[in-house]
């Protein structure tokens, strides 16, 4: 087990692993620990100013952290750039140009004319990328931000250098859902943005971690902090994308032609996104990674945000080949 995330124990777990099952792939347990409390005061830091740029039919609104080597953070379903954990990002930026940006039609970026896919939204991502002359970067994705990834290391090979997919299913057939009453929440974009906040935050995290007041307090906080709007009928476009063609077919048969190094990154009690998509992904894509945090939930990168960003670090750090 990994108590802290630190690079050096976890190759050392990561390599005995791969000895003792015989992998080709890096697997390792990596422990949450506890969130630290000044962590609170992370939610009052300022966010850059959003920064807009034409790609195709929409204008994009993003964000930039930090200099260095470009690191392109990929947005999940109903989220907007703001939700990223703000440790998370503090941590990957001190090493990193950290670039976070919302997908169409939330946040600060224009829904445009053409329809919502999953192809449509990789096509955003590398469009946007070539407007700000980012030939090539480290690509995470989020959820349906795994899927744009995937779509995009798929179609635009050339612009990944390495790949980090966090709570991600293959598409699909192959792909394990969530339970009919999780994913009827998740989809749910009634009342008002208040509420929809709420059951969203309550499917993020396993129960027991929710139900302190001070991760509660600590959530509510970093919601409430961004400014950016998640309009419904966007996030209903967002679904309609999930589930059109990228829920009927996916990518699991294509995903031994990624050549890019991947890591797939999951919580154990993620009940949105199942750890199993990614035991299944793993054995799949070519000398992949998998980090395991158990009792992590889809949100595991604010339960233990230090050990995330340590575990995303020592990856980028890590030699392409192995």
């Amino acid at each position: 087990m990994l108590g802290d995330g630190k690079g050096p124990v976890m190759k050392k777990v990561i390599g005995f692993t791969v000895l003792a099952l015989l992998l080709f792939s890096f697997v390792a347990f990596v422990g949450c620990g506890t969130r630290k409390q000044a962590q609170t005061d992370t939610t009052k830091q300022t966010r850059p100013a959003v920064k807009k740029i034409t790609v195709g039919d929409i204008q994009v609104g993003y964000r930039v952290y930090g200099k260095g080597y470009p690191l392109v953070m990929v947005m999940g379903y109903g989220g907007t750039q703001d939700i990223w954990d703000p440790t998370v990002i503090d941590m990957l930026s001190r090493k990193y140009k950290v670039i976070t940006f919302d997908n169409r039609g939330m946040g600060a970026t224009t829904a445009g004319t053409r329809p919502f896919t999953i192809q449509q939204f990789a096509d955003d991502t590398a469009g946007f990328m070539d407007a700000l002359g980012i030939t090539k970067a480290n690509v995470l994705g989020w959820s349906m931000g795994t899927y744009i990834s995937q779509d995009l290391v798929l179609t635009y090979p050339q612009k990944v250098n390495k790949l980090v997919l966090y709570a991600a299913d293959p598409g699909g057939p192959q792909a394990i859902p969530p339970t009919p009453e999780n994913l009827a929440k998740l989809t749910d974009t009634s009342g008002t943005a208040q509420q929809r906040g709420k059951r969203l935050l309550a499917l993020l995290f396993p129960s027991n971690w929710f139900e302190q007041k001070k991760n509660a307090d600590y959530m509510t906080e970093l919601v409430s902090t961004s400014t950016l709007p998640t309009p419904p009928e966007s996030i209903q476009k967002q679904s309609q994308a999930m589930s059109g063609q990228w829920g009927q077919t996916g990518v699991y048969d294509r995903l031994p032609t990624i050549k890019s190094l991947t890591m797939l990154l999951t919580g154990t009690d993620d009940i949105l996104t199942p750890a199993r998509n990614s035991l299944i992904m793993v054995q799949q894509i070519p000398n992949a990674w998998l980090a395991q945090f158990p009792g992590g939930g889809h949100g595991v990168q604010f339960q233990c945000p230090e050990a995330f960003a340590n575990t995303v670090l020592n990856f980028f750090a890590a030699p392409d080949k192995v």
